[in-house]
């Protein structure tokens, strides 16, 4: 049992992994058209952008729900701290994220003339969204605080600086995978529109990640270890040097005019923004001090769920490639799945 003990929760935090990094890909440019909806005018733009996400949008969604249930089956003393640590910005995205769903189906049924409601219901909802998500993340990674294995701060401990900024970096950050996956999905304005979108919007994105990346190591004692201690400097210097060649490859792509390579380059700089995350807290779940271990539940509980998930995880596996798959190509003003 002893082996179980330490493998269990390794095998559950990979879990946890790619239902973040599956979230962040495809929700995330989903929620960036909602980001990017006030700059297209036209009924007929914005027609088209929605229907880019017609089919795949509440599915998406299912990767947060397997995020949230593995963390509460797997880990239930990180749960039990994370949740009244953040508590209300949690309950601010969920709501955001019912009120932008309500609009995404309501638009389709109301009359032209109350489009506008909606339009607004979904912007504003996608937007409340991604910058709660931003300050969930950032009121985690800057520390919770724990006393006895339990959550011993204040409700508003995430309405500081570093929380606020990671909302709006994160806003930036997925309105730039919306205009790319625009890009890959329309022609036209529309597209034309999403490329120079996409061109502004990348600096902003790495500036962001710049600062993020200063900003943690200077605020958080053992983030400052991991990364500028020798050897440790040498061995995680790939990881800004990819993200720097992902980026330079985004620019150079949107400036020759490709269509596919700027989404691909976007999940690339994402991903090594979610992987240096990761590598600043690793064994911590609970940044600064509980790790998977000592937050995971009893090893026949993580194998009971354990079970269910490698059975669920395929299935939700296929249906989203099967999905993606099948509604792959432009969508065309006039087209859509409604």
């Amino acid at each position: 049992m002893g082996d179980m003990t330490y493998w269990l929760p390794v095998v559950w935090a990979a879990i946890l992994v790619v239902a973040v990094a599956a979230y962040v890909i495809l929700d995330g440019f989903d929620l960036g058209l909602g980001i990017l909806f006030p700059f297209y005018k036209t009924e007929e733009h914005r027609d088209v952008m929605m229907n880019t996400v017609a089919p795949f949008w509440d599915g998406n969604e299912t990767w947060l729900v397997l995020g949230g249930v593995g963390v509460l089956v797997a880990f239930p003393m990180a749960y039990a701290i994370i949740m009244p640590a953040v508590y209300l910005p949690i309950i601010i995205m969920l709501l955001a994220l019912i009120f932008r769903g309500v609009a995404f189906e309501f638009r389709w049924v109301a009359k032209p003339d109350h489009h506008s409601v909606w339009d607004v219901a979904f912007a504003g909802g996608s937007i409340v969204a991604t910058f709660a998500q931003g300050v969930v993340l950032g009121g985690i990674l800057q520390g919770i605080t724990v006393e006895n294995n339990a959550f011993a701060g204040g409700a508003l401990d995430w309405l500081r600086p570093f929380p606020i900024f990671i909302g709006l970096a994160l806003i930036a950050g997925y309105a730039l995978l919306g205009a790319t996956w625009l890009l890959m999905r329309t022609e036209g304005e529309v597209a034309s529109r999403a490329r120079e979108q996409a061109k502004a919007l990348l600096p902003i994105v790495l500036v962001a990640m710049g600062i993020v990346s200063l900003w943690t190591p200077l605020a958080t004692e053992h983030v400052a270890e991991v990364w500028f201690s020798w050897p440790n400097i040498l061995y995680l210097s790939p990881v800004p040097i990819l993200t720097a060649f992902a980026a330079w490859i985004c620019w150079r792509s949107l400036v020759t005019g490709d269509e596919l390579t700027p989404f691909i380059a976007t999940i690339a700089l994402f991903m090594l923004g979610l992987i240096g995350l990761g590598i600043s807290n690793i064994p911590y779940l609970v940044p600064p001090s509980i790790t998977f271990w000592q937050a995971a539940a009893p090893p026949e509980s993580q194998i009971f769920t354990l079970v269910g998930v490698m059975i669920m995880l395929p299935l939700i596996l296929g249906y989203t490639i099967f999905n993606y798959w099948t509604f792959r190509g432009k969508v065309r003003p006039g087209e859509g799945y409604h």
